[in-house]
């Protein structure tokens, strides 16, 4: 990775944190992401151009949606520039709004154990009820007061900027140790590490492709 995409991909992660998104009825916090560089990141969707990872080189504050292991779906910002294809993993968040559809479509009862709703990239897009329909949504685009249960769109930024701790990324083999994984420090609904077991020991240097 160079300099020249890590401090807006960074930066644009870091900005994410204490910000809310909506979808479908529910507005979560955003509590964790991780930041991924693009054609630069041999960790990231876009390290090659594939028709799945297009929509990453396409305008910035777009929404990438992909399923992992065939399960779960994972939602993800598009940061851009075009060229580089970056994009933020929505990893966690707290829902401050809806929590009884967020509920429903977890599963999860009773109440006090709304901290797990959206903990966890799979079970916040589950919360948020986005699906691969919701692919290439511009999430920054204006809505009005009658569509505020339809669609997916972030919300302005925090008043306050919270306490950011960093660390790597969760279950990634290639660059297992950049710390480009943020969180807000402190906060419950943050999910525990995992390292990839395919990843090299700590402090091994790989070639930047492997083939």
């Amino acid at each position: 990775m160079t300099a020249r995409s890590q401090p807006d991909v960074v930066r644009r992660a870091r900005a994410l944190l204490g910000r809310t998104i909506t979808g479908h009825g529910v507005t979560v916090r955003i509590t964790e992401v991780e930041a991924y560089g693009g054609s630069e990141d041999p960790a990231s969707h876009a390290f090659t151009r594939t028709p799945r990872s297009e929509i990453m080189y396409g305008p910035a504050y777009r929404l990438y949606v992909y399923r992992s292991y065939g399960i779960h779906l994972c939602a993800n910002v598009v940061t851009g520039p075009t060229e580089i294809g970056a994009a933020v993993l929505l990893r966690a968040g707290e829902v401050v709004d809806g929590h009884e559809l967020a509920r429903f479509r977890r599963g999860e009862a009773p109440p006090k154990r709304d901290v797990n709703l959206a903990r966890g990239p799979g079970n916040l897009a589950q919360a948020l009820g986005i699906t691969l329909d919701d692919l290439g949504t511009d999430l920054l685009a204006e809505h009005p007061p009658a569509e505020r249960h339809t669609g997916v769109r972030l919300g302005p930024e925090p008043a306050r900027w919270p306490r950011i701790a960093s660390g790597p990324r969760v279950g990634v083999s290639k660059a297992a140790d950049v710390p480009w994984r943020f969180w807000i420090e402190g906060d419950p609904t943050v999910s525990a590490y995992r390292r990839s077991p395919r990843a090299p020991a700590p402090g091994t240097t790989l070639p930047a492709r492997e083939h």
